[in-house]
C-alpha cells in the first residue's frame, strides 16, 4: 500500500499497490503491520455503509468525542465522493485545517481519518455507496458535528447547494 500524507497531521490517502497479471490484479486494502508502521490504528471494530441516491448529497461533518473518539478508514465502493477530513484537535499543528480527496471504485483509494478529526463527504454521482471501518463502536451520546459551510473552516465543496439533512445543516457556528 502507498500511504500519502494529507494536509492534516496523521491523515492519509491510501492507494493499493496492484499485482497485475492476465486475469486482472490483486491488491491489499489493509495490512496490520503496514498500518502499524505508519502509526495508524490497526483494530477495526465496526463497519458500516452509507448509500446516497442523488448526486450532490452531503453527509457530515461528523466525529465522536473522547473517550469514544474514533479513527475511520473510508472507501467509496460505488459512484464517487469528494471526501473531507477536518482537524478539530486543539493541540494539533493543523487544527481547523481541512483536506479533501476524490474517492471512487475506479481509483480504489481510501482515506484514513485520525481520532479527533471530523469527516464528511459529498456525492459526485447518483447511486453512491461508501464503506466505513471504525476503530470504536458508535456511541450516540458522544456523536458531534460541525456545520459543512462554517466560515471558521472555509471548506470548498463542489456543490454549494447540496442535499443535506437538517441535523447537518443546522449545527451552530464553531467556537474555538
Amino acid at each position: 500500500m502507498i500511504f500519502k500524507p494529507t494536509r492534516i497531521v496523521g491523515a492519509f490517502e491510501i492507494e493499493p499497490e496492484r499485482v497485475v497479471d492476465e486475469r486482472g490484479f490483486f491488491a491489499r486494502t489493509f495490512c496490520r503491520s503496514e498500518f502499524a508502521d505508519q502509526g495508524l490504528t490497526t483494530e477495526w471494530v465496526q463497519c458500516s455503509i452509507s448509500f446516497s441516491t442523488r448526486q450532490g448529497t452531503l453527509r457530515g461533518m461528523h466525529y465522536q468525542v473522547e473517550p469514544y473518539a474514533e479513527a475511520k478508514l473510508v472507501r467509496c465502493t460505488r459512484g464517487a465522493i469528494y471526501d473531507v477530513i477536518l482537524d478539530l484537535r486543539r493541540d494539533s499543528p493543523t487544527f481547523r485545517r481541512w483536506s479533501a480527496a476524490e474517492l471512487s471504485p475506479t481509483n480504489r483509494r481510501a482515506v484514513y481519518v485520525p481520532p479527533g478529526c471530523a469527516h464528511g463527504f459529498q456525492t459526485l454521482e447518483d447511486e453512491t455507496e461508501v464503506l466505513y471501518q471504525m476503530s470504536r463502536i458508535y456511541h450516540p451520546q458522544s456523536a458531534r458535528g460541525v456545520r459543512w459551510d462554517d466560515r471558521a473552516f472555509g471548506i470548498e465543496w463542489p456543490d454549494r447547494a447540496p442535499t443535506i439533512a437538517s441535523r447537518d445543516r443546522d449545527y451552530p457556528d464553531f467556537e474555538p
